[in-house]
């Protein structure tokens, strides 16, 4: 159990996925904080504190969307676990593709997780707020 609220990035450029993880979010009762960035560009310069995100919090997890703009999600996912500062975050795949070779390609790439979203609302719903209890509740966050 974490005293301090943990940080999670989410990358995801459906401006409705946003809206309804921050809910799924809100309803689990989490005490995460959420930090949105819609591209792969966006999500390194957070990541690296460069420029408008000059004073984000390092976070403790990121959700990553694999169909991004600017830079998809499997290069954003290779440049993190390439960067000794970063690959230490673990990354879930957060995304609609249930593509075997999607799978096997974010797995390669050092994901630790990857899950497919479901289509139906609840279902949904109950996925982010599993991942929220796991990684805030279960899992051991790196230092």
């Amino acid at each position: 159990m974490h005293s301090h609220p943990v940080e999670i990035l989410l990358v995801e450029d459906s401006p409705d996925d946003v809206d309804l993880t921050i809910q799924a979010f809100k309803e689990s009762s989490s005490r995460s904080r959420l930090h949105v960035v819609e591209d792969g560009i966006e999500a390194l310069a957070f990541l690296r504190r460069q420029g408008p995100y000059a004073a984000a919090p390092r976070p403790d997890l990121i959700l990553l969307d694999l169909n991004l703009p600017k830079r998809t999600g499997h290069e954003v996912l290779q440049d993190i676990k390439s960067d000794p500062d970063l690959r230490r975050i673990p990354v879930v795949v957060l995304t609609t593709s249930a593509a075997d070779a999607d799978v096997k390609r974010s797995y390669e790439l050092a994901a630790n997780c990857y899950i497919t979203k479901p289509v139906d609302l609840d279902a949904f719903f109950t996925v982010v707020s599993m991942v929220d209890h796991f990684w805030r509740d279960v899992a051991t966050l790196p230092p």
